[in-house]
């Protein structure tokens, strides 16, 4: 069996599929997240996906999505946690308003 090494931090190095992002992220569970008026790095924590049109919807997921890979790479860890906090808020809400969304027969993997 193979296993990642562990990082100076704590966090394996490799190989480790036991924590989720979010688990890694210290600011994910904190109480300042639940709190809009403790928004992180002085940013609005966004509307409420909720209240958004289909349309907003879409513009915000394409949005972080686009800025993902800077924002994994680069960003402070409080940015990260802002940033996989309001990802999974929009996706949910998507999912919610498309249960039965198309699923493109090309992209399914054989069981």
């Amino acid at each position: 069996m193979m296993t990642g090494s562990v990082r100076e931090d704590g966090f394996a190095s490799s190989g480790s599929t036991d924590m989720s992002p979010e688990q890694r992220v210290p600011e994910w569970g904190g109480d300042d997240l639940a709190d809009p008026a403790g928004a992180l790095d002085g940013d609005l924590p966004g509307v409420d996906p909720m209240e958004l049109s289909d349309e907003d919807l879409l513009r915000e997921m394409h949005s972080l999505h686009r800025t993902r890979l800077d924002t994994l790479r680069h960003a402070a860890d409080s940015a990260l946690a802002n940033h996989l906090r309001r990802t999974a808020e929009l996706e949910t809400e998507y999912l919610a308003r498309h249960p039965g969304r198309e699923v493109d027969p090309n992209r399914l993997r054989d069981s």
